[in-house]
């Protein structure tokens, strides 16, 4: 009896992005695809990710991941599980086109994670990978490069579409190989496809990549004299290809911005993929020297990404561009679902600059990569596979597949709908659920570490209703006041009403909502000459002086970005305004206390004064802006609390900062 096959999906099933799933037979498991989602209203968050739990627990199992193509959607998870194997002793090697591997290599670079092998894929190649016999057919996508994988499985053929077109003039001659789709349906048959979903909601059939072409030169002809600026993927090639040529056409120089932008295009010339004469290529520090009317601009940031070229142009913040009259922006692509309103508000910026706008819903700049309800059909009419589950889309795009098979005249039993985290067992009886693995979504940083739920709420009640902080330095154990306690607004109380908040005997201070909007009066008279002053600007966590030498390279601020602070158990760092708050911290003389919880080990006389000053300064606070305070945490509890060491007093005893906050809602 042939061993079942078992399918688990990390992603992709519900949502675009996240892209990822794991075939296993006979405890060997062959990943497919690893990418990440990008977040949305996730303030803080660089990245989404599937939860890797369940593949990390069986690190050993793993053989090896196949790329389909570079889309980050399919890549951009690679370094975070990478890294998280070599904790574990073990690495993954990697099979892909040359082109897609590139993208890889650079990725992994960047993120700081040793490359592993990475095994070159070409058209129609056969080779066996973990326990599975393999072949890789090209198909036609907007990225250079894409394959389908067919995969020899104990249980027969499994067909994975990867995402594709069915374009019969393709600008590289790429196209679908759909030919030899019939031949294996003819030879020994298909027993489960899994077809791309994106555009099955979509009727008739996708524009071909070529036409795109002679719409960009009208573009160029109809704009002479504009400078013209053209957003796009970084990874869409063959659409740099055709601005290129019709930069080339119309004697203007091309310059390509952005990072990836010019990583990708740098990649793919060496690559031979993408022609571009050097005396027609420029660099963005060269713009100065260039007559803008006889020069075009290719960038990242189509989808309103806000770190994006385009993005800082429409801010009136790029070092070398400044959007004018004289300018045009092409947006060759469409908004990815949940990107609309980002789009919308960079087109609205850009316009109130004066520039012209173009965009797929004027002109045809833009095609889609995803095939639509016809190529679908023809695929599955190639196929005819026993068994069916569509992937990679949002759940209405998931429904509207199942739907376009069962018009085909496959059975109900034959079609099996799936979501993230579900686990199918392919066996000779069927394809059947068998059980679930997590599917949480894992939020990371630019940095690479893990974005909590409760923090992500945090974030987002801290910019939608602002946040009250108090500081208070405190020297020794006996917890007396060595400065005034300074009370702070970020969003909460405006300028007109800040100068109610300042502390009994204190200056007032205010620079506006953002600003300093009270300061106590010292409760001891134990401060030194040498105590700094300047700590008390606003929305500068203090560089404390230490005696020894460098000591302003390893104050807590520096320390803490440089991630050398072990005293630091949690703090929030806000970079906007360099600033930072402890949250919770170690120190010789615990003055960490919270209202609500239990009092450990610390000094009877440390949480009394300290607390009683909180109480009262915050009393005022509430009193002076007539509003309500609430904690500034997603837990049941009181607010957030913490300390940090501060500067040494004149006789060396310890002081310590202390931070206390609150989100403020009216």
């Amino acid at each position: 009896m042939a061993a079942p096959v078992h399918l688990t999906f990390f992603g992709g099933l519900g949502e675009i992005g996240r892209n990822c799933a794991a075939l296993e037979t006979q405890g060997r498991i062959v990943l497919l695809d690893c990418g990440q989602l990008f977040p949305d209203d996730m303030p803080g968050v660089d990245a989404v990710l599937p939860d890797f739990r369940w593949l990390l627990e069986r690190a050993d199992h793993l053989e090896a991941c196949i790329v389909t193509h570079a889309h980050e959607d399919h890549i951009g998870g690679l370094p975070y599980l990478l890294r998280s194997l070599a904790e574990r002793g073990t690495t993954l090697p990697i099979y892909g086109a040359p082109f897609t591997l590139g993208m890889v290599r650079g990725k992994l670079k960047a993120a700081g994670v040793s490359v592993p092998d990475l095994i070159p894929l070409d058209d129609h190649a056969r080779l066996p990978i973990g326990p599975f016999d393999c072949e890789f057919l090209p198909v036609t996508h907007s990225t250079p490069s894409g394959l389908m994988t067919v995969f020899d499985t104990p249980q027969g053929r499994i067909l994975h579409s990867s995402d594709f077109k069915l374009d019969p003039t393709p600008i590289d001659g790429r196209v679908t190989d759909l030919d030899r789709v019939r031949e294996m349906a003819a030879e020994g048959g298909i027993r489960l496809l899994l077809a791309d979903s994106t555009n099955a909601g979509s009727a008739g059939s996708s524009t071909s990549e070529s036409m795109i072409g002679p719409v960009l030169r009208q573009v160029f002809d109809e704009n002479e004299g504009r400078r013209i600026i053209i957003g796009a993927f970084s990874s869409h090639v063959h659409r740099i290809q055709q601005v290129a040529d019709a930069a080339e056409a119309t004697g203007r120089t091309l310059v390509v911005m952005g990072p990836s932008m010019v990583r990708n295009t740098t990649l793919a010339r060496e690559l031979g993929l993408l022609r571009i004469s050097d005396k027609r290529l420029a660099t963005d520090a060269e713009l100065e020297d260039l007559d803008p009317s006889r020069t075009c601009i290719v960038c990242t940031g189509s989808q309103g990404e806000p770190r994006a070229a385009l993005n800082l142009m429409g801010q009136g913040r790029h070092r070398f561009v400044t959007i004018g009259d004289g300018d045009t922006v092409v947006f060759s692509s469409h908004p990815i679902p949940g990107n609309e309103a980002a789009v919308a508000r960079l087109h609205n910026a850009l316009a109130r600059r004066g520039a012209r706008l173009v965009h797929s819903g004027q002109l045809g700049v833009h095609t889609t990569g995803h095939g639509k309800a016809d190529e679908l059909l023809a695929l599955h009419d190639a196929a005819d596979p026993d068994l069916f589950i569509p992937v990679h889309g949002e759940y209405a795009h998931l429904v509207a597949h199942h739907d376009l098979a069962l018009s085909r005249g496959m059975g109900e039993r034959r079609v099996l709908r799936c979501t993230d985290g579900d686990r199918v067992k392919l066996t000779g009886e069927g394809v059947s659920h068998a059980g679930r693995v997590p599917d949480g979504h894992v939020m990371v940083d630019e940095s690479g570490r893990p974005v909590s739920d409760d923090l992500l709420e945090e974030r987002r009640a801290m910019s939608g209703e602002g946040f009250v902080f108090v500081r208070v330095l405190v020297e020794g154990r006996k917890g007396r006041l060595a400065e005034p306690p300074v009370v702070e607004s970020r969003g909460w109380v405006g300028a007109q009403r800040a100068g109610g908040l300042a502390w009994p005997g204190g200056r007032r201070s205010s620079r506006g909502a953002g600003g300093t909007v009270g300061r106590g009066k010292p409760r001891s008279a134990r401060v030194g000459p040498s105590h700094p002053s300047r700590h008390r600007s606003s929305g500068v966590a203090p560089n404390w002086p230490e005696t020894d030498v460098g000591a302003r390279r390893r104050g807590p601020l520096n320390r803490f970005r440089q991630g050398d602070c072990p005293e630091v158990v949690a703090a929030r760092w806000y970079r906007q305004n360099r600033w930072l708050t402890v949250l919770r911290a170690r120190i010789p003389a615990p003055i960490r206390w919270n209202r609500r919880a239990p009092r450990k080990a610390a000094p009877r006389e440390e949480p009394r004064e300290l607390h009683g000053v909180l109480r009262r300064t915050l009393r005022r606070v509430r009193q002076r802006a007539g509003r309500r305070l609430y904690p500034g945490t997603a837990r049941v509890g009181s607010p957030s609390f913490g300390a940090w060491p501060g500067p040494p007093s004149v006789d060396g005893e310890t002081r310590f900062l202390v931070s206390y906050w609150w989100s403020g809602v009216s």
